[in-house]
């Protein structure tokens, strides 16, 4: 009988800890632009959700599937009962046809990844503007590109990602395009090596996530040279987007058995009152209830005003450790603050998890 009590007490638990977990809910996932014109520029929708759970919902990142697309999104916490929104534009010069692009949500709410869908059928420009423009937007003196964002998108650690970006000659000379400022682990191929007036080409990049010491979202800066000339300016400035993630998929049963198990009071870190211009710091308490080492492989914090001294961190099974940061109001007015970092982490049901930080600067 004593097993069976133990047994509802869990399963009540385990309800009571789902409720307080925040639910995203989109009044749409889909939206059909339906004919749109090629020289008519971005066409954009707005995907509106409302947080029904009961604790603050942050949306941690907004992934398109390709970079015709553009996402923007609401990065303030969601209080239960509020909405959000999620903005996508899609770029349809030089994309004559049917689309379907997928955009991916990202968030701490209990359906951690959502699929939204957009699709439509872009209308040719007339055969008089239907020009070398269109179909290559992007102009690095004479030579023209498709794009200036190369999207690897996911890149499963240890394997690589391979995209290309197409260019053409648009000049009345020979061009010899070359790519500068490659880190170790990005590789880059010109065909042909050289291109003549007119003549079409691509630039065959490869992403090799072993050579990258980063997990999580990464940028580079990267740079087209033009005959020997290198600008690293905006103008010749190209940009390559990844998220390095673990597969876990590929556990076996004895590697999920032994896997570590991410444990925390709660997702929220407390400063309390803070006196205009002073630091005050904080901790995050973190528990490994699994058998293998917990490992924090990345934080992610995009906030200026905090501080963590500590970013990777490792907890053996059965042990805890903490995260400790530091806030500085030093350049910020009076009022009420919330905002969230992400945290990586090898836990294959806590891949990633988003704090929420509180605090008020008071005079």
């Amino acid at each position: 009988m004593k097993r069976y009590s133990f047994v509802f007490i869990a399963l009540i638990t385990c309800t009571l800890l789902m409720a307080q977990k925040p639910v995203i809910v989109f009044e749409k996932n889909s939206h059909d632009f339906g004919k749109i014109n090629e020289e008519d520029g971005k066409a954009t929708v707005v995907f509106n959700f409302s947080n029904k759970g009961n604790a603050p919902m942050v949306v941690s990142r907004v992934q398109a599937s390709c970079g015709c697309t553009t996402p923007t999104w609401t990065k303030e916490p969601i209080e239960p009962g509020k909405k959000g929104s999620i903005t996508v534009s899609y770029n349809p010069l030089g994309r004559p046809g049917i689309f379907t692009k997928t955009i991916t949500v990202y968030s701490n709410a209990t359906e951690e990844a959502v699929n939204l869908t957009i699709r439509g059928e872009v209308l040719s420009k007339p055969s008089t503007e239907n020009s070398i423009s269109g179909q290559y937007p992007v102009a690095m003196g004479d030579l023209r590109l498709s794009t200036k964002a190369v999207q690897m998108n996911n890149v499963d650690k240890g394997r690589s990602q391979n995209r290309t970006v197409d260019i053409k000659n648009a000049g009345n000379s020979t061009i010899r395009p070359t790519v500068e400022n490659l880190p170790d682990y990005i590789s880059a191929k010109v065909i042909p090596e050289v291109l003549k007036p007119n003549e079409d080409g691509k630039i065959s990049f490869s992403f090799n996530s072993d050579l990258c010491n980063q997990w999580g979202p990464v940028t580079n800066d990267i740079y087209i040279a033009l005959n020997g000339q290198k600008k690293f300016t905006q103008d010749f400035q190209l940009q390559v987007y990844s998220n390095i993630i673990e597969d876990f998929s590929k556990l076996t049963p004895d590697q999920k058995r032994k896997a570590p198990i991410l444990e925390t009071a709660g997702r929220t870190v407390n400063f309390g009152d803070v006196k205009k211009g002073a630091k005050k710091s904080a901790q995050f308490k973190i528990s490994n209830k699994g058998i293998n080492p917990l490992v924090i492989r990345r934080v992610i914090n995009n906030n200026k005003e905090i501080s963590l001294h500590q970013a990777k961190l490792s907890i053996a099974g059965g042990k805890s450790g903490n995260l400790p940061f530091v806030l500085d109001t030093k350049n910020l007015p009076e009022g009420d603050y919330r905002k969230s970092i992400t945290i990586q982490t090898n836990d294959p049901d806590n891949s990633f998890i988003i704090l929420v930080l509180n605090w008020k600067v008071k005079k």
